[in-house]
């Protein structure tokens, strides 16, 4: 079996200027969970009907995220309780750019998420700035936010040949809760997640569905911070948490 790198350098590429179509800043998304292993036979079905996003050569960025909550971690237990509305701010970091953005990202009630970013280059939430754009698109008060989880992660970005589409497939994932200084490696775990306009056409779907790879929801916010900060409820989260268990025990 060729390695992750090796199937990357296979697939045509795109340049961020050809997906400059495929934003997709208001959309739908279903998540996968699966392991390293299945991501590279998925990888060798879909040569065909999918481009590699190539930034300077680069096909797996090493991104850096920062997740603020509430002090009563407000947005941990919205999402935790499945309210509509519901809304994460994070800070995000693409390392070999060195480009940062702090990011609003809510989902409502027909399960569309719409992010809204900001370039910045510190998290200091003092600033005139950040905290106007937080005001008019934040539910929470700035003054209750607080550093809470932190993550990196390698992705890799594919597009279809209609370019209707977006598939971003996450791996080497790794927590650290800012509050407690626990840390959690997730091994082999993979994120794949599938953003686009509605219901259009997606030729992953078949695949996903031939390798037994189902829907399955993974926020990185709630699922860190629920790995390693043992205050917060469980109660929704506690099935979730055990599939995700399971999955990194699978030998494949």
């Amino acid at each position: 079996m060729p390695t992750l790198d090796e199937l990357l350098l296979q697939m045509k590429p795109i340049t961020l200027a050809e997906m400059s179509g495929v934003k997709l800043m208001n959309r739908t998304d279903t998540k996968f969970v699966t392991t390293l292993p299945q991501l590279l036979r998925l990888l060798q079905m879909a040569q065909d009907d999918y481009f590699v996003q190539d930034i300077d050569g680069e096909r797996n960025a090493l991104y850096d995220t920062t997740y603020f909550d509430t002090l009563d971690f407000d947005m941990y237990k919205e999402h935790q309780y499945g309210h509509a509305g519901r809304q994460k701010i994070r800070f995000r970091t693409y390392v070999s750019s060195h480009l940062q953005f702090m990011e609003i990202k809510t989902k409502n009630n027909r399960g569309r998420t719409k992010k809204k970013r900001i370039e910045v280059t510190d998290m200091d939430l003092a600033d005139t700035a950040k905290r106007e754009f937080i005001a008019e698109r934040l539910k929470f008060d700035v003054d209750s936010l607080q550093p809470h989880m932190h993550n990196y992660f390698h992705r890799v970005t594919l597009v279809n040949r209609a370019k209707t589409e977006r598939l971003t497939i996450d791996t080497q994932l790794q927590f650290n809760n800012v509050l407690t200084g626990v840390s959690k490696d997730m091994g082999h775990l993979v994120i794949i997640e599938l953003k686009r306009d509605g219901l259009v056409f997606s030729p992953v779907l078949e695949m996903l569905r031939q390798l037994r790879i189902h829907p399955h929801g993974f926020s990185k916010y709630c699922m860190g911070a629920a790995l390693t900060n043992s205050t917060l409820p469980l109660h929704r989260f506690k099935q979730k948490l055990r599939e995700v268990e399971k999955i990194m025990r699978i030998e494949d």
